[in-house]
């Protein structure tokens, strides 16, 4: 059916206000349906007995195999992909740092010697039909010199010259639509015929999957009102072609002239001032150059890439796939079909990154992402509370769907918008989600992050408006200041003798390597300012779980910890907040300052100046008081959890050994292996403190810590939509369904080892036609004033086998009842959730209960362990957001280079009921 142009008339005339689109009939209409039969998505029937089909399954072709199709009519699989890996099954080595490799050599670098990358903004601009788009077509790949490109054009690249070109060129071309633009074809088929000796029949430009099911839901009503293009490519130099869309623009705060950050790479060399024109693609500047099969980043490039997103401001995301044509040409790793997935949006199902909706290369996907709060078609739909709103400057503009659509002006700083502010959500990442291959994509490049602002979190420490939570920021802009918000991506990372990123494919128990890297470099330095900041700490390894603390080096001896013999230094642990876990602003600033135990062990020190455990995927955000420090003070951030494998997280090494080397990690007298310890425990980042004049006006966190502290006023920054104190709360929670999901290896084969159970059933290797949980929405989208709660659901993960098990669910955040059948730590307690980690090791449990509610849009999903390499080895399951009333079930996309299939999809026995409700199950 078509939704009632009652109220939404007005959103075509907003539209044609922005000049977005023409005014027509039929602009206000959003279709919502179940695809007609007609319709290549059309759905399909459920078997009252789906036994049979779900025995077929597991004998049925992989649903990626389009992705392998090599020369000769043959196709490749995951395995004979990584052909051209330096180390081949056979020759692994029993070293576990790397994973069965070789130490990475260091080529001469010293830790701490050259400055910490900042992240560069990609700078989403209006999207506006009427404004002319440039001409230039994508570039097709040619043969050129390594290490930007090969002498096979299959095995090759694109021109970095025709690239930049490309990406710089005004507009967007061919124009945004609802469905897959089908009608023009891959710009690269000529190049793919001669590499695959045959024609192919119609092959599309977009990779997104036809027909209404996975058309852009609500394409009216979130109408992309801003744009960006990127291409995920192999290495190739920085052009500088980002330097305009940078929102400091190099010339405000501390990223102008005179500032910490105006120089990008190397304070010594004026050309990198103001401009990331020409920076290397290089881990450190005694390292060689990464070659384009060995990394893929967005843009090709580094500094690593960031979105700058506001609430109620819908994006559109082009994203061009230009990796090698020849799926083997990938050094040894990784798969050149990709999809993304925007951790954790609310997003509609096509734009989040399903694992089986990839794209070839030469294709481009349309990812759009609404943008709005959780809650929109529930709670505050008349879009009056100002805690639920846009950040803006004077003068702007945006659509607002409220009781009288239409376009609003910015009023004192912020334009209200729909939804419950509760859900107010703040550092996101987006990165490869391709099935069998998201570790080996991510390891490679395929990730960058995202600052989400709102009216809570605008990025401007001087509003003081009673919404503005005045973080660490700046003031020189309305909204989105870096000056002393600080995005890091810490992960391991290998390479080989010649110093090519290298990883492990063949051990599905995991990777861990023996570098870790902060923003794609080897022990880098920052300069701070005697003032707070905010951390946005990312965890990005494959298989590595992190624990993080922060010391300030002391001349002498005075300090809590030693140094090494003979350095004359000491260290002290530095306190600091946590603020967001997530990127879920939390009820409470929790203070790791040793006033607290936070994990009810009885023991408070424990926790000054010392994260948690850290997964793979996490974030935490935190506030450090630098003012203490004298100018040259140096600190660090140590990682101190000790891996043996990529199984599990063993122990967080005690900081006292870490910072006297009496635990030190050596490489043996042959350096072939390491020995005496896990390389990566140790100082990762160097922060040196830098002479403070200005006025530092950001919030102070202590006011909002929790009761339990006996200190500070105990204010609240974001409550949860549950207090588990309140018997009322947990009362609402008897009806809910329940489910269950077990993660462990039964029934797992050699080459998918993963398996999940669902509800108590059978535990099954990953298979994306394979539905094993289908919540359906309380009700349709509507006009402004539908009351109601969504969907609530109690779902419960567990693990046996004391493995690591960081486990993601998208599209929805959770709130933690339990875990292991006691109260979640501080540190979990105050905050909504994404990923929940269970099994053995340090600050996790084997079982963890979740509330959850769906609500907004519907489509495929999936859940997974973030070890990627246990989800890239069937650790997967796809669950689907169904429309209210929903009998048949949505098919399943099967990419190929000619273009999308569908094949028929089919649900657990219990994918729909789960295995009782909240109550039952107690």
């Amino acid at each position: 059916m078509l939704r009632s142009t009652g109220k939404f008339t007005l959103s075509a005339v907003c539209l044609a206000a922005l000049g977005s689109i023409a005014l027509n009939a039929n602009a206000a209409l959003d279709v919502i349906a179940e695809p007609p039969a007609t319709d290549p998505s059309h759905f399909v029937d459920q078997p009252a007995d789906p036994s049979q089909a779900l025995i077929d399954l597991l004998n049925a072709p992989e649903a990626n195999e389009g992705s392998f199709e090599i020369p000769g009519g043959f196709v490749a699989d995951k395995r004979t992909v990584d052909i051209n890996n330096v180390f081949q099954r056979d020759a692994l080595m029993s070293t576990n740092y790397p994973t069965n490799g070789l130490p990475s050599p260091l080529f001469g670098a010293k830790p701490f010697t050259q400055q910490m990358l900042m992240f560069e903004e990609f700078g989403p601009e209006k999207l506006d039909p009427a404004a002319p788009a440039g001409t230039l077509p994508f570039p097709r790949p040619k043969s050129g010199a390594e290490p930007f490109q090969s002498a096979g054009v299959a095995q090759s690249a694109p021109d970095t010259t025709e690239m930049d070109a490309f990406l710089s060129q005004a507009g967007i071309s061919p124009f945004p639509q609802r469905e897959s633009n089908t009608s023009l074809q891959n710009p690269w088929k000529p190049d793919v015929e001669l590499f695959l000796g045959r024609f192919l029949t119609d092959p599309p430009a977009e990779g997104r999957p036809p027909g209404e099911g996975w058309s852009h839901q609500r394409w009216n009503e979130f109408y992309p009102q801003a744009f960006f293009k990127t291409v995920q490519a192999g290495s190739r130099p920085n052009g500088g072609i980002r330097d305009s869309h940078q929102r400091h623009q190099y010339k405000f705060g501390e990223f102008g002239p005179g500032g910490l950050y105006y120089n990008t790479v190397d304070p010594k060399n004026p050309a990198f001032n103001g401009t990331t024109k020409g920076i290397p693609i290089k881990i450190h500047p005694n390292m060689p150059t990464q070659d384009h099969k060995h990394l893929w980043t967005f843009d090709g490039t580094l500094p690593p890439k960031l979105l700058m997103a506001r609430y109620g401001q819908p994006i559109l995301m082009r994203h061009y796939n230009a990796l090698p044509i020849d799926p083997q040409a990938n050094g040894g790793m990784g798969l050149h079909t990709i999809t993304t997935h925007e951790h954790n949006g609310h997003s509609p199902a096509e734009s989040d990154g399903f694992a089986n909706a990839f794209f070839f290369p030469g294709q481009f996907y349309d990812y759009r992402w609404p943008l709005q709060l959780a809650g929109y078609d529930s709670i505050n739909t008349t879009a009056s509370d100002p805690r639920a709103s846009f950040p803006c400057a004077a003068g702007e503009t945006l659509f607002v769907n409220d009781a009288n659509p239409g376009v609003k002006t910015c009023q004192n700083g912020r334009i209200n918008i729909r939804g419950d502010w509760r859900e107010t959500m703040s550092t996101h990442w987006f990165h490869d989600h391709m099935l069998d291959f998201t570790a080996q994509n991510v390891y490679k490049g395929n990730a960058v992050m995202m600052n989400y602002y709102s009216g809570l979190d605008r990025g401007n420490e001087t509003v003081n408006d009673g919404v503005n939570m005045r973080f660490p920021s700046g003031s020189a802009l309305a909204w989105g200041n870096r000056d002393y918000d600080v995005n890091l991506v810490i992960g391991d990372k290998a390479w080989d003798r010649t110093g090519q990123l290298w990883f492990n494919p063949f051990n599905t128990d995991g990777f861990i390597a023996d570098q870790l890297l902060v923003n794609w470099q080897y022990k880098p330095t920052l300069d701070v300012r005697a003032r707070k900041y905010r951390f946005r700490i990312l965890n990005g390894s494959v298989s590595r779980y992190l624990s993080l603390a922060l010391v300030a080096e002391v001349q002498g001896a005075t300090g809590e910890f030693k140094g090494p013999a003979g350095s004359g230094v000491s260290y002290n642990r530095v306190p600091f907040h946590l603020i967001a876990n997530d990127g879920n602003i939390m009820e409470h600033a929790v203070p790791f300052d040793g006033s607290m135990d936070l994990d009810g062990n009885g023991n408070a020190n424990e926790h000054k100046g010392w994260l948690p455990a850290q997964g793979i995927a996490e974030r935490f955000d935190i506030i450090v008081d630098f003012s203490k420090f004298a100018p040259g003070t140096k600190l660090y951030f140590v990682n101190t959890m000790h891996h043996d494998t990529g199984l599990l997280a063993k122990v967080k090494i005690p900081l006292a050994d870490i910072l006297s080397e009496k635990y030190k990690a050596v490489l043996d007298t042959k350096g072939t292996s390491w020995i005496n310890g896990d390389p990566t425990v140790g100082k990762a980042l160097q922060l040196t403190v830098q002479k403070y004049t200005g006025v530092d006006q950001s919030m102070n966190p202590g006011d909002f810590e929790p009761v339990a502290s006996g200190k500070g006023l105990h204010k609240k920054m974001i409550p949860l939509w549950l207090d588990r104190s309140n018997p009322a709360d947990i009362a609402s929670l008897a009806n809910a369904r329940h489910r269950s999901f077990d993660f462990g290896r039964a029934s797992g084969t050699d080459l998918n080892p993963w398996t999940v159970r669902a509800d108590g059933g059978i535990a099954y290797a990953a298979d994306p036609r394979r539905i094993s949980a289908a919540p359906q929405l309380a009700a349709e989208s509507g006009d402004a004033g539908f009351s109601g709660d969504g969907t609530l659901e109690v779902w419960r993960i567990s693990s046996g086998g004391g493995w690591n098990h960081p486990v993601h669910i998208h599209f929805e955040e959770g709130i933690v009842l339990s875990r292991g059948g006691n109260p979640p730590p501080e540190w979990e307690k105050w905050t909504r959730k994404d990923v929940y980690r269970i099994g053995g090791g340090p600050d996790t449990s084997g079982t963890l209960e979740l509330a959850i509610h769906f609500r907004e849009f519907h489509g495929t999903y999936v859940e997974h362990c973030h070890n990627t390499q246990h989800e890239d080895n069937a650790m997967l399951v796809r669950w689907d957001i169904e429309h209210p009333g929903q009998f048949q079930v949505m098919p399943t996309p099967l990419p190929t280079w000619d273009g999308v299939e569908y094949a028929p999809s089919v649900g657990v026995p219990t994918f729909r009921t789960g295995d009782g409700t909240f109550s039952s199950t107690r």
